[in-house]
């Protein structure tokens, strides 16, 4: 009997899989997790390498091809490279990509290279190192932007993801916008989420996705809007002349879920339908119990047809009225 593909209750289809390796960082960013860290989980209640790849392969025959492995930081967990190499030859996987903040990445480059990884998001909030300490809390910005010349030079497609946040980085806007001069790359500016180990840091979120394009026309006002790829998460701008793309992604005001794709795993194996919904399924119990493929593909054809419209819906919903108080680092960036 042929598997059925993933749809949610909507009618849009899911196809993309965002899965963290881990919920460990060795950054501790101000938008991400409290100065002193989170308490991070033991290790036996993450999903194991053999674990992971079951799920994976039970998901391409639903309809997944394009993978994304987040964290935490992924090349904190050992032997990232081994699991990688064993998503590569899944059959329904065509697309394999990496979020990462590239202090760990270097050694790794020509390898991921070899295995076709698609694309890598780099985490990368300011370009002065000083302001790099103050938001990171930590001295490795040089390490970072060494990984970013790598992967251009290795020709791997790059995404800088930059948060943007009121009083630390603003300044860092335009000279961010001035890489895509010289630079074949996408940097996308993103809007301050809750999800940082202490809920909102602010009252109202202040630099809005408009605001942010506000800033950046008063700089360069011939600045052109670019058809969005389907189911993109920004929106997406060229300057003349630049070899690069800018986009914004408003990921607190969350315009873009109508064409959400995504099924999001975290570390310990819990699906999440949408960023901001508190986990509706734990997979990995699921799986260490027994259940069968084809019991465990049940369980998540009915959890995506009772999935919210978007992220306000799901956020509404949340166990109790719970206010959001989760780091990204667990939930998987």
């Amino acid at each position: 009997m042929q598997t059925p593909k993933l749809f949610d209750n909507h009618g849009r289809p899911i196809n993309y899989l965002r899965l963290a390796v881990t919920d460990r960082c060795n950054l501790r960013c101000f938008y991400c997790m409290p100065k002193e860290g989170i308490k991070y989980l033991p290790k036996r209640e993450l999903l194991t390498f053999e674990e992971i790849e079951r799920l994976i392969t039970w998901l391409a025959s639903m309809g997944i091809s394009k993978v994304r492995l987040t964290g935490g930081e992924p090349f904190v967990r050992t032997d990232l490279m081994r699991l990688i190499r064993k998503i590569s030859e899944i059959e329904g996987i065509t697309n394999i990509h990496l979020t990462t903040n590239g202090i760990l990445t270097g050694p790794y480059i020509s390898e991921l290279k070899s295995l076709g990884i698609a694309s890598v998001n780099l985490s990368l909030d300011t370009l002065d190192r000083e302001r790099f300490k103050g938001i990171t809390r930590r001295d490795e910005f040089v390490k970072t932007w060494e990984t970013f010349e790598q992967l251009i030079s290795h020709d791997i497609p790059v995404k800088i993801n930059a948060v943007v946040m009121d009083g630390k980085n603003i300044d860092d806007i335009i000279p961010l916008v001035e890489l895509t001069k010289e630079y074949p790359v996408s940097v996308r500016f993103i809007e301050e989420m809750p999800f940082n180990g202490e809920g909102n840091h602010y009252p109202t979120l202040t630099w809005t996705y408009k605001k942010i394009m506000d800033h950046i026309r008063v700089e360069y006002p011939a600045i052109e809007r670019e058809l969005d790829p389907l189911h993109s998460t920004s929106y997406n701008y060229k300057v003349p002349g630049h070899l690069g793309t800018v986009g914004v992604i408003a990921a607190f005001s969350r315009t873009f879920c109508g064409t959400c794709n995504r099924i999001r795993v975290t570390a310990q194996g819990t699906l999440k339908t949408c960023l901001y919904d508190d986990g509706v399924l734990n997979i990995r119990n699921l799986m260490r119990d027994g259940h069968s493929e084809e019991a465990i593909k049940i369980e998540l054809l009915k959890a995506y047809s009772a999935r919210s419209r978007d992220g306000f819906e799901a956020e509404a919903k949340r166990m109790k009225g719970s206010p959001i108080k989760e780091s990204m680092s667990t939930i998987g960036g």
